[in-house]
């Protein structure tokens, strides 16, 4: 956990897609605007963390308020922005509230990028990806982190594994068949550019094991003897990455 002084660790934090830098204004409209000067009812001189996930972190004030939208003007970088670890997390998308707090939580692990897989047994008909962009600007908001993971569009299994950047190790949670130390298949992988799958609730169909085990930058590992649903399994996962290959170590 990151930890500031006191008085900036309650110093509440926005996203904004907006360029920081020293003295820059920023404009705040819509929900955010409407939220801070209607439901805070936050005047001129309060101050906020704020962030893009690119210019690091600034510490900012209310300049002016107007009855839609208000001005923030940079004061001074708290922190320097600092990419985040090299792991993609691949899911089979799950429905509404499950799949918000996937996103969440695989941003809080540390995922630089989320891409959704469509799988045979994949259950969401549509993909929102402002929903998940919105749950990711989130966490990241609630959880102190500089960077921000890049959601892209979702695409088909087969379609990724047939363009895959070759020198990225895929980690695949392998529900059947998968060596019980999942510990002993990540310590023989060298660290560098890292994905992790999680399939869908289903499972993966037999043709897609076998597609996926043709692959020779694919890994099974195995998430223990229990049944876990997917968004926990994005939490398993990602921690065991992370501990042994990521930025944990």
């Amino acid at each position: 956990m990151n930890r500031q002084s006191g008085s900036l660790q309650r110093t509440p934090r926005l996203y904004v897609p907006a360029s920081l830098a020293s003295g820059a204004a920023v404009v705040l409209k819509d929900q955010q605007a409407h939220y801070l000067l209607h439901v805070m009812r936050l005047q001129r001189g309060a101050t906020f963390r704020l962030f893009n996930g690119a210019d690091g972190e600034w510490l900012a004030e209310i300049i002016a308020t107007g009855k839609r939208d208000l001005t923030l003007r940079c004061d001074r970088k708290l922190r320097d922005a600092s990419p985040l670890p090299d792991i993609d997390y691949l899911f089979a998308p799950l429905k509404h509230a499950r799949l918000d707090y996937m996103a969440q939580k695989a941003t809080e692990m540390g995922a630089g990028r989320l891409r959704p897989v469509i799988t045979r047994r994949t259950i969401a008909e549509r993909i929102n990806i402002d929903r998940l962009r919105s749950n990711v600007i989130e966490a990241a908001e609630q959880c102190n982190l500089v960077g921000l993971p890049e959601v892209l569009e979702p695409q088909p299994l087969d379609n990724l594994l047939s363009g895959w950047d070759r020198p990225r190790q895929l980690v695949w949670c392998d529900e059947t068949g998968a060596p019980k130390s999942p510990l002993a298949v990540l310590e023989r992988l060298q660290p560098g550019p890292m994905a992790v799958l999680v399939g869908p609730e289903g499972g993966f169909t037999s043709e897609e094991q076998g597609l996926l085990r043709a692959q020779d930058f694919v890994h099974a590992i195995s998430l223990g003897p229990r049944v876990i649903r997917a968004d926990t399994a994005a939490v398993a996962a990602l921690a065991l990455v992370q501990a042994v290959l990521g930025d944990w170590r």
